[in-house]
């Protein structure tokens, strides 16, 4: 059974469709390992066991009559706590919702349960989504299982980390600023923020108040998985016009542009003296780079169309401005201060908001950095990069609103805690989809994973790449001790 907990989502519903194992059984065998394992991780911090066993007895029912099965039936799955489930608690980390309790399933957990998923758990956070670190004084810290010193990133770094410890069959999560992609890179899983506005968000309770419809842009909701697969599964299921354009929208994402690794060509930047990387992480990066250049694949070496310094400039203003959609706290008044400080700002008021007439002068700085990526794009098919400049980090909670005290190791030199946020830019600004693969491991046996960006709504070629990837370098590897 060990085996089966770690297998792709789409494997276990096979399993269960066959009859090889029922959905109880699978749920209580995930449930077992949660007890067993999750007090080295906590990363599962809400459960809803009756509910869950409820629908996991009626999916095994439903095999038993013969009926037409969804393609995750009766697999046990845990969900970010940013999202609503009904009849579950759901605080997104903050407690200011702590108390709070889903009456209603947000869209993208609907999707999942109507393709047959059993969700029992809750997967835990930092509060309003707000660090590349996961910790609250809800529900406390999640630590790492490849090292329960280090963190496993954030925001989704519960989901993360439940998914590498073995706990769960497949997780959702949400991205504006790295928080699927950083925590598959810190914990060697699978993760894909999805090209920005074909996942629904209704339901996300991530930095404001349960029931808003307001969506942040540059947000995205996206599966996270143990296998490329999964990547792919969720995608299928989760991508589609919302519920308010349902009736006349529909969405045919393009087939991925290549097959094989020989088929792609591939643009690969994977050092910036903007934003150094750790050259452990560089060495791994380039050592599968040569991997994809000996199964043919054709591949040009350089920065991206527009530039880590000219991006930032443009991104962190707008992440500033999409978050004055937020309650305010002092933890993000600090960090709009911290960014108009900087020069982030751009000249905009260190508030929580900005004008309109700002916004939309951003706006058309963003459309033009768009279009410059799409050019690149007509040559390339995919572009590899850092996820972040450091594997997993000790755990640092020392109260910093500023970002301006914590700081990353970079060979051995001090760099700014918010470099954690540049290799997440070029993507997240220009609303393009990313998938990270896990691609080694470093001396201390971390693991390192590897951005792979694709062009906007071409979110199946950046996930055939890293299905690809992995027959040629491997894929997920479980930590020590799970």
């Amino acid at each position: 059974m060990t085996d089966l907990a770690f297998r792709s989502a789409g494997q276990l519903a096979a399993a269960v469709a066959a009859k090889e194992v029922s959905s109880v059984e699978l749920l209580d065998h995930y449930l077992a390992r949660v007890e067993q394992l999750d007090p080295k991780v906590n990363a599962i911090v809400a459960r809803d066991e009756e509910g869950a066993r409820a629908a996991a007895l009626e999916a095994d029912r439903t095999v038993s009559r013969g009926e037409p099965l969804g393609r995750l039936h009766g697999v046990p799955v845990t969900i970010k706590d940013s999202l609503e489930v009904a009849g579950m608690r759901t605080t997104g980390g903050s407690a200011r919702w702590g108390e709070h309790v889903s009456t209603s399933d947000a869209e993208s957990v609907a999707r999942l349960k109507n393709e047959g998923a059993i969700v029992f758990g809750k997967s835990n956070m930092p509060p309003d989504a707000r660090d590349w670190q996961t910790y609250n004084e809800v529900y406390g810290t999640t630590n790492n299982p490849w090292d329960p010193t280090r963190g496993p990133g954030g925001s989704s770094g519960g989901s993360a980390a439940a998914l590498a410890a073995g706990l769960t069959g497949l997780e959702l999560g949400g991205d504006s600023a790295g928080s699927i992609r950083v925590p598959a890179h810190f914990c060697g899983v699978y993760g894909l923020r999805t090209s920005f506005g074909i996942v629904p968000r209704y339901g996300s309770v991530s930095g404001h108040a349960p029931g808003t419809l307001a969506d942040f842009d540059m947000a995205v909701l996206g599966p996270l998985g143990r296998h490329a697969d999964d990547l792919d599964l969720g995608l299928d299921i989760l991508a589609g016009a919302d519920h308010d354009r349902s009736p006349a929208w529909r969405l045919e994402l393009p087939a991925a542009r290549s097959t094989t690794l020989r088929g792609f060509r591939v643009a690969a930047w994977l050092e910036d003296p903007f934003c150094p990387v750790d050259s452990e992480l560089a060495a791994i990066m380039q050592t599968t780079l040569e991997a994809v250049r000996a199964e043919g694949a054709v591949v040009v070496e350089g920065k991206g169309p527009v530039g880590l310094e000219e991006t930032m400039a443009l991104y962190e203003p707008l992440l500033m401005a999409q978050s004055g959609l937020v309650e305010p706290d002092e933890s993000y008044a600090g960090l709009v201060d911290f960014a108009a400080a900087e020069g982030a700002a751009g000249g905009f008021a260190s508030d929580l908001t900005v004008s309109f007439r700002e916004w939309h002068a951003l706006d058309e700085r963003r459309q033009h950095s768009r279009r410059r990526w799409s050019e690149f794009f007509r040559d390339v098919d995919v572009l590899l990069c850092p996820v972040t400049p450091t594997a997993a980090f000790p755990h640092d909670q020392q109260p910093d609103p500023t970002w301006s005290v914590r700081t990353l190791q970079v060979d051995g030199a001090d760099r700014p805690y918010r470099d954690m946020l540049t290799w997440m830019a070029p993507s997240a600004v220009n609303h393009l989809p990313a998938a990270v693969a896990p691609v080694g491991t470093t001396r201390d046996g971390l693991p390192v994973g590897i951005q792979v960006i694709a062009p906007y709504l071409h979110d199946r070629t950046a996930v055939q790449f890293v299905r690809c990837l992995a027959e040629v370098i491997g894929g997920f590897r479980r930590p020590p001790g799970f």
